[in-house]
């Protein structure tokens, strides 16, 4: 019999945290919590949580630096949480990593809902294997979040990143739309989506070595969506 998903909460206050894990035990899930962030980084090096949930006021860390070093060593999905309510705050989260935000208050419902959506889109992604594709001199690893380049030379990519790549690598040389990214990676569809998919569209571009006036992997067709012209093998 499989294991329940495991689900890390890292928020400094001890209510937050106990209405949080009620909730999800109670929704079958295993769940571990943490108030400092500390705690929770040396947790991880026992531990591979299926999502993280982060808090981005904490005591001892800045949370969205949490954030982003889960999203490029990690492969958990991670929902941020947090009382920030600006769009740019959603915008800057999203664009270090994460899959999802979700402002204070809120009703814990709304929090299992949003892990289980999650843990939905991470059992449809296909399996193929050592999760490695090839395509134009690169080498995209998912199992390490690396780009591997012609000459070696490793280059990095976070979990929202490597959601978007693997977006592009799926249909290369078709039309991906605006509304066919919201759709298949989550978020609210309108401007903090649309800003936080260009952030991460042009971070690939940059680490693909992309002229950013003129791409030849990652096509804008303006008004329309994008178009990724390499040639893909999976394997």
């Amino acid at each position: 019999m499989s294991r329940p998903p495991h689900i890390a909460i890292l928020d400094d206050e001890p209510e937050i945290r106990r209405m949080l894990a009620d909730a999800l035990e109670e929704a079958g899930f295993r769940v571990t919590t943490h108030g400092r962030a500390t705690e929770f980084e040396a947790a991880l090096k026992r531990m591979a949580p299926d999502v993280c949930l982060v808090d981005l006021g904490l005591p001892d860390r800045d949370g969205l630096a949490v954030v982003h070093r889960l999203a490029l060593e990690s492969g958990a999905s991670i929902i941020i949480i947090s009382g920030r309510a600006q769009v740019q705050d959603r915008v800057t989260g999203l664009e270090l990593g994460a899959d999802d935000y979700i402002i204070k208050p809120f009703d814990p419902a709304e929090v299992v809902a949003r892990v289980r959506a999650r843990l939905r889109k991470a059992r449809a992604e296909p399996d193929r294997g050592t999760q490695v594709a090839h395509f134009n001199g690169w080498t995209a690893l998912f199992d390490r979040y690396v780009l591997l380049a012609a000459d070696g030379t490793e280059v990095p990519f976070s979990h929202a990143e490597g959601e978007v790549l693997r977006l592009f690598l799926d249909a290369p040389k078709r039309l991906i739309s605006r509304a066919q990214m919201q759709e298949s990676l989550g978020g609210v569809a309108g401007e903090s989506f649309d800003r936080a998919m260009d952030v991460r569209i042009s971070r690939l571009r940059t680490k693909l070595g992309e002229d950013p006036k003129n791409p030849t992997l990652i096509k804008t067709i303006y008004g329309a969506g994008y178009i990724f012209l390499g040639d893909v093998h999976w394997g």
